[in-house]
Protein backbone atom coordinates (compact mmCIF):
# COMPACT_ATOMS: atom_id res chain seq x y z
CA UNK A 1 0.00 0.00 0.00
CA UNK A 2 1.06 3.65 -1.00
CA UNK A 3 -0.25 6.98 0.23
CA UNK A 4 0.86 10.69 -0.25
CA UNK A 5 0.96 12.79 2.64
CA UNK A 6 0.85 16.77 2.11
CA UNK A 7 1.44 18.45 5.43
CA UNK A 8 4.18 15.96 7.02
CA UNK A 9 6.69 18.05 8.56
CA UNK A 10 3.56 20.02 10.43
CA UNK A 11 2.44 18.95 14.13
CA UNK A 12 -0.47 16.76 12.82
CA UNK A 13 1.07 15.49 9.93
CA UNK A 14 4.09 14.10 11.80
CA UNK A 15 1.71 12.33 13.83
CA UNK A 16 -0.21 10.81 10.83
CA UNK A 17 3.14 9.33 9.03
CA UNK A 18 4.72 7.70 12.06
CA UNK A 19 0.57 6.13 12.50
CA UNK A 20 0.52 5.18 8.80
CA UNK A 21 4.47 3.87 9.18
CA UNK A 22 3.44 1.43 12.12
CA UNK A 23 0.69 -0.19 9.90
CA UNK A 24 3.43 -0.67 7.31
CA UNK A 25 2.34 1.80 4.56
CA UNK A 26 4.80 3.31 2.30
CA UNK A 27 4.40 7.26 2.40
CA UNK A 28 5.39 9.99 -0.08
CA UNK A 29 5.60 13.13 0.81
CA UNK A 30 6.32 16.57 -0.81
CA UNK A 31 8.07 19.00 0.87
CA UNK A 32 9.60 22.48 0.37
CA UNK A 33 12.96 23.02 1.75
CA UNK A 34 16.11 20.79 1.64
CA UNK A 35 15.99 20.27 5.27
CA UNK A 36 12.57 18.98 5.97
CA UNK A 37 13.43 16.74 2.60
CA UNK A 38 16.50 15.14 4.19
CA UNK A 39 14.75 14.47 7.26
CA UNK A 40 11.39 12.77 5.87
CA UNK A 41 14.45 10.78 3.53
CA UNK A 42 15.94 9.46 6.92
CA UNK A 43 12.29 8.35 8.11
CA UNK A 44 11.79 6.26 5.35
CA UNK A 45 9.47 8.59 3.36
CA UNK A 46 9.62 9.34 -0.49
CA UNK A 47 9.70 12.84 -0.87
CA UNK A 48 9.34 15.16 -3.49
CA UNK A 49 10.47 18.47 -3.56
CA UNK A 50 8.08 21.34 -4.25
CA UNK A 51 4.77 22.53 -2.62
CA UNK A 52 1.19 22.14 -3.28
CA UNK A 53 1.39 25.29 -5.38
CA UNK A 54 3.40 23.71 -7.56
CA UNK A 55 0.91 21.19 -10.06
CA UNK A 56 3.97 19.38 -11.42
CA UNK A 57 5.40 18.81 -8.43
CA UNK A 58 1.75 17.05 -6.78
CA UNK A 59 2.05 14.86 -10.42
CA UNK A 60 5.77 13.49 -9.48
CA UNK A 61 4.71 12.67 -6.37
CA UNK A 62 1.48 10.73 -7.21
CA UNK A 63 3.53 9.39 -10.46
CA UNK A 64 3.71 6.24 -8.89
CA UNK A 65 0.27 4.05 -8.42
CA UNK A 66 -1.38 5.33 -4.75
CA UNK A 67 -3.59 4.23 -2.72
CA UNK A 68 -4.89 6.98 -0.88
CA UNK A 69 -4.57 10.81 -0.87
CA UNK A 70 -3.89 12.57 2.81
CA UNK A 71 -4.36 16.19 2.39
CA UNK A 72 -3.25 17.87 5.53
CA UNK A 73 -1.09 20.69 5.02
CA UNK A 74 -2.89 24.31 5.52
CA UNK A 75 -1.95 27.75 6.09
CA UNK A 76 -3.58 28.80 9.90
CA UNK A 77 -1.76 32.09 10.25
CA UNK A 78 -4.08 34.84 11.62
CA UNK A 79 -3.19 38.56 10.08
CA UNK A 80 -3.83 40.36 7.79
CA UNK A 81 -1.03 40.65 5.82
CA UNK A 82 -0.68 36.66 5.26
CA UNK A 83 -4.27 36.57 3.59
CA UNK A 84 -3.32 36.29 0.00
CA UNK A 85 -0.81 33.43 0.26
CA UNK A 86 -3.05 32.00 2.98
CA UNK A 87 -5.76 31.27 0.16
CA UNK A 88 -3.18 30.10 -2.30
CA UNK A 89 -2.26 27.59 -0.01
CA UNK A 90 -5.57 26.40 0.98
CA UNK A 91 -8.01 27.27 -1.49
CA UNK A 92 -5.75 26.59 -4.62
CA UNK A 93 -3.56 24.66 -3.15
CA UNK A 94 -6.09 22.39 -2.43
CA UNK A 95 -7.80 22.56 -6.08
CA UNK A 96 -4.40 21.14 -7.37
CA UNK A 97 -4.24 18.53 -4.72
CA UNK A 98 -7.71 17.54 -5.99
CA UNK A 99 -6.96 17.65 -9.82
CA UNK A 100 -3.39 15.82 -9.46
CA UNK A 101 -5.03 12.92 -8.00
CA UNK A 102 -7.67 12.75 -9.86
CA UNK A 103 -5.47 13.02 -13.17
CA UNK A 104 -3.15 10.07 -11.33
CA UNK A 105 -6.17 7.83 -10.74
CA UNK A 106 -6.04 7.64 -7.22
CA UNK A 107 -9.28 6.26 -5.50
CA UNK A 108 -9.54 7.84 -2.04
CA UNK A 109 -8.77 11.73 -0.73
CA UNK A 110 -9.14 12.26 2.94
CA UNK A 111 -9.17 15.69 3.42
CA UNK A 112 -8.22 17.34 6.79
CA UNK A 113 -10.38 21.01 7.20
CA UNK A 114 -11.10 22.33 10.30
CA UNK A 115 -14.50 23.41 12.67
CA UNK A 116 -13.56 26.67 11.18
CA UNK A 117 -15.42 25.95 7.87
CA UNK A 118 -18.81 26.31 9.87
CA UNK A 119 -17.69 29.54 11.48
CA UNK A 120 -17.94 30.83 14.72
CA UNK A 121 -21.74 29.71 15.46
CA UNK A 122 -23.77 29.74 18.93
CA UNK A 123 -25.01 26.35 18.98
CA UNK A 124 -23.17 23.05 19.27
CA UNK A 125 -21.88 22.31 15.68
CA UNK A 126 -22.83 18.84 14.21
CA UNK A 127 -22.22 17.69 10.72
CA UNK A 128 -25.83 18.95 9.68
CA UNK A 129 -24.95 22.77 10.71
CA UNK A 130 -24.91 25.00 8.17
CA UNK A 131 -20.89 25.47 6.67
CA UNK A 132 -20.98 29.87 7.51
CA UNK A 133 -17.06 30.28 6.74
CA UNK A 134 -17.86 31.44 3.62
CA UNK A 135 -19.51 34.30 4.72
CA UNK A 136 -16.82 35.49 7.77
CA UNK A 137 -14.79 37.84 7.49
CA UNK A 138 -11.74 36.01 8.67
CA UNK A 139 -9.95 34.79 6.26
CA UNK A 140 -8.90 31.32 7.61
CA UNK A 141 -12.06 30.19 7.85
CA UNK A 142 -13.46 31.73 4.41
CA UNK A 143 -10.60 29.81 2.53
CA UNK A 144 -10.86 26.13 4.37
CA UNK A 145 -14.76 26.71 4.06
CA UNK A 146 -14.24 26.87 -0.01
CA UNK A 147 -11.64 24.01 -0.14
CA UNK A 148 -13.52 21.86 1.38
CA UNK A 149 -16.75 22.66 -1.01
CA UNK A 150 -14.19 21.97 -3.15
CA UNK A 151 -13.41 18.34 -1.84
CA UNK A 152 -16.93 17.64 -1.56
CA UNK A 153 -17.81 18.74 -5.19
CA UNK A 154 -15.20 16.63 -6.58
CA UNK A 155 -16.25 13.21 -4.73
CA UNK A 156 -19.92 14.44 -5.94
CA UNK A 157 -18.68 14.23 -9.33
CA UNK A 158 -17.49 10.92 -8.55
CA UNK A 159 -14.37 11.09 -9.99
CA UNK A 160 -12.44 10.55 -6.64
CA UNK A 161 -13.39 9.35 -3.11
CA UNK A 162 -13.59 11.79 -0.61
CA UNK A 163 -13.93 12.14 2.98
CA UNK A 164 -13.75 15.12 5.21
CA UNK A 165 -12.73 15.67 8.80
CA UNK A 166 -12.95 18.81 10.85
CA UNK A 167 -10.83 19.45 13.99
CA UNK A 168 -11.70 21.54 16.72
CA UNK A 169 -8.55 22.86 18.84
CA UNK A 170 -5.54 20.55 18.29
CA UNK A 171 -3.33 19.75 21.67
CA UNK A 172 -0.96 17.13 22.45
CA UNK A 173 3.02 15.93 22.21
CA UNK A 174 4.50 17.16 19.18
CA UNK A 175 3.44 20.89 19.42
CA UNK A 176 6.62 23.76 18.85
CA UNK A 177 4.38 26.89 18.15
CA UNK A 178 0.38 26.44 17.88
CA UNK A 179 -0.78 26.15 21.71
CA UNK A 180 2.45 25.35 22.70
CA UNK A 181 2.79 28.86 22.98
CA UNK A 182 0.36 28.91 25.81
CA UNK A 183 2.00 26.42 27.58
CA UNK A 184 5.87 28.17 27.53
CA UNK A 185 4.00 31.85 28.31
CA UNK A 186 2.46 30.14 31.67
CA UNK A 187 5.70 28.67 32.26
CA UNK A 188 7.82 31.59 32.03
CA UNK A 189 4.75 33.87 33.95
CA UNK A 190 4.12 36.02 31.00
CA UNK A 191 0.55 35.09 29.63
CA UNK A 192 -0.55 38.74 29.40
CA UNK A 193 -4.45 37.39 30.10
CA UNK A 194 -6.79 34.65 29.79
CA UNK A 195 -9.71 35.27 26.91
CA UNK A 196 -13.28 34.44 28.07
CA UNK A 197 -13.97 32.26 25.52
CA UNK A 198 -14.59 28.01 25.23
CA UNK A 199 -13.21 25.30 22.87
CA UNK A 200 -13.17 21.82 22.18
CA UNK A 201 -10.04 20.72 22.98
CA UNK A 202 -8.80 17.92 20.69
CA UNK A 203 -5.77 15.05 20.81
CA UNK A 204 -3.79 15.05 17.73
CA UNK A 205 -2.99 11.28 18.52
CA UNK A 206 -6.72 10.18 18.10
CA UNK A 207 -7.04 12.98 15.22
CA UNK A 208 -4.19 10.69 13.16
CA UNK A 209 -6.04 7.51 14.27
CA UNK A 210 -9.12 9.03 12.98
CA UNK A 211 -7.88 10.18 9.45
CA UNK A 212 -6.47 6.57 9.40
CA UNK A 213 -10.24 5.10 9.53
CA UNK A 214 -11.36 7.11 7.54
CA UNK A 215 -9.30 6.21 4.71
CA UNK A 216 -10.68 2.82 5.57
CA UNK A 217 -13.92 3.37 5.73
CA UNK A 218 -15.94 3.32 2.69
CA UNK A 219 -17.87 6.54 4.04
CA UNK A 220 -17.04 8.63 0.93
CA UNK A 221 -18.99 12.35 0.70
CA UNK A 222 -19.01 12.18 4.51
CA UNK A 223 -17.72 14.85 7.13
CA UNK A 224 -17.01 14.09 10.30
CA UNK A 225 -16.28 16.89 13.25
CA UNK A 226 -13.26 15.71 15.22
CA UNK A 227 -13.95 18.21 18.59
CA UNK A 228 -12.87 17.10 22.17
CA UNK A 229 -12.74 18.00 26.00
CA UNK A 230 -15.17 21.23 26.41
CA UNK A 231 -13.54 23.69 28.61
CA UNK A 232 -13.38 27.44 28.88
CA UNK A 233 -9.80 29.13 28.40
CA UNK A 234 -9.54 30.07 31.79
CA UNK A 235 -10.21 26.05 33.00
CA UNK A 236 -7.55 25.13 29.90
CA UNK A 237 -5.03 28.02 31.35
CA UNK A 238 -5.45 26.59 35.24
CA UNK A 239 -4.74 23.39 34.11
CA UNK A 240 -1.51 23.97 32.29
CA UNK A 241 -0.13 26.43 34.96
CA UNK A 242 -1.44 23.31 37.83
CA UNK A 243 0.68 21.16 35.85
CA UNK A 244 3.76 23.49 35.43
CA UNK A 245 3.26 24.36 39.55
CA UNK A 246 2.85 27.72 38.01
CA UNK A 247 1.05 30.44 39.47
CA UNK A 248 -2.97 30.28 39.01
CA UNK A 249 -4.71 32.39 37.06
CA UNK A 250 -8.63 33.22 38.38
CA UNK A 251 -10.40 35.38 36.11
CA UNK A 252 -10.47 36.22 32.48
CA UNK A 253 -10.05 39.82 30.37
CA UNK A 254 -13.19 41.37 28.94
CA UNK A 255 -14.02 40.29 25.49
CA UNK A 256 -14.57 44.20 24.30
CA UNK A 257 -10.80 45.09 26.03
CA UNK A 258 -9.42 42.42 24.52
CA UNK A 259 -10.88 43.74 20.83
CA UNK A 260 -10.07 46.91 21.06
CA UNK A 261 -6.32 46.24 22.25
CA UNK A 262 -6.14 43.87 19.03
CA UNK A 263 -7.63 46.83 16.61
CA UNK A 264 -4.94 49.05 18.14
CA UNK A 265 -1.96 46.89 17.81
CA UNK A 266 -3.35 46.37 14.35
CA UNK A 267 -3.31 49.55 13.18
CA UNK A 268 0.14 50.48 14.61
CA UNK A 269 1.08 46.93 12.09
CA UNK A 270 0.03 48.76 9.20
CA UNK A 271 2.82 51.10 9.42
CA UNK A 272 5.61 49.38 11.27
CA UNK A 273 4.81 46.03 8.70
CA UNK A 274 5.45 44.27 12.03
CA UNK A 275 2.80 41.41 12.92
CA UNK A 276 1.57 42.40 16.11
CA UNK A 277 1.09 39.68 18.91
CA UNK A 278 -2.42 39.65 19.31
CA UNK A 279 -4.82 40.15 15.85
CA UNK A 280 -8.54 40.95 15.69
CA UNK A 281 -9.01 37.62 14.06
CA UNK A 282 -6.99 35.25 16.99
CA UNK A 283 -9.50 37.58 19.70
CA UNK A 284 -12.42 36.56 17.62
CA UNK A 285 -11.31 33.00 18.09
CA UNK A 286 -10.38 33.13 22.08
CA UNK A 287 -13.66 35.23 22.68
CA UNK A 288 -15.85 32.58 20.86
CA UNK A 289 -17.52 29.41 22.67
CA UNK A 290 -16.82 26.72 20.44
CA UNK A 291 -19.31 23.75 21.40
CA UNK A 292 -18.80 20.48 19.10
CA UNK A 293 -20.28 17.47 18.68
CA UNK A 294 -18.55 14.52 17.72
CA UNK A 295 -20.48 11.23 18.32
CA UNK A 296 -20.70 10.36 14.54
CA UNK A 297 -17.12 10.25 14.46
CA UNK A 298 -16.92 8.02 18.20
CA UNK A 299 -19.48 6.12 16.57
CA UNK A 300 -17.84 5.49 13.04
CA UNK A 301 -14.55 6.10 13.16
CA UNK A 302 -13.82 4.71 16.89
CA UNK A 303 -12.69 8.61 17.85
CA UNK A 304 -12.04 9.12 21.67
CA UNK A 305 -11.96 11.89 23.90
CA UNK A 306 -8.71 12.22 25.77
CA UNK A 307 -10.02 14.28 29.50
CA UNK A 308 -8.37 17.44 29.25
CA UNK A 309 -5.77 16.75 31.91
CA UNK A 310 -4.81 13.93 30.83
CA UNK A 311 -3.91 15.77 27.06
CA UNK A 312 -2.15 18.53 28.87
CA UNK A 313 0.07 16.51 31.51
CA UNK A 314 1.28 14.75 28.39
CA UNK A 315 2.37 17.82 26.04
CA UNK A 316 3.84 19.33 29.14
CA UNK A 317 5.82 15.97 29.22
CA UNK A 318 6.70 15.78 26.13
CA UNK A 319 7.86 19.60 26.30
CA UNK A 320 9.84 18.73 29.28
CA UNK A 321 11.49 16.28 27.27
CA UNK A 322 12.41 18.68 24.44
CA UNK A 323 14.15 21.29 26.94
CA UNK A 324 11.49 23.66 26.21
CA UNK A 325 9.77 24.02 30.39
CA UNK A 326 11.87 25.59 32.89
CA UNK A 327 12.69 23.02 35.91
CA UNK A 328 9.87 22.67 38.57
Amino acid sequence: MRVMLTGATGFLGRHLLSRLQETGIEVAAIVRSADAAAEMSGLGVVVTKGSIGEPDALREALSVPTDCVFHVAADTRQWRRHEDQQSRTNIDGTRNVIEAAQAAGVRRLVHTSSVSAYGQQEETLTESSPRLGQQSWINYERTKAIAEELVLEADARGRIEAVVLNPAHILGPGDTHNWASMFLLIDQDKLPGVPPGSGAFADVREIAKAQLAAWRLDAHGQSYLLGGAQASFLELVQTIARELGRKVPEKTLPAGFLRGYARVLDAISRVTGREPSITPQAVSFTCHHLRVDSSKAMRELGYQLTPLDVLVHDTCEWLREQGMLRAQ
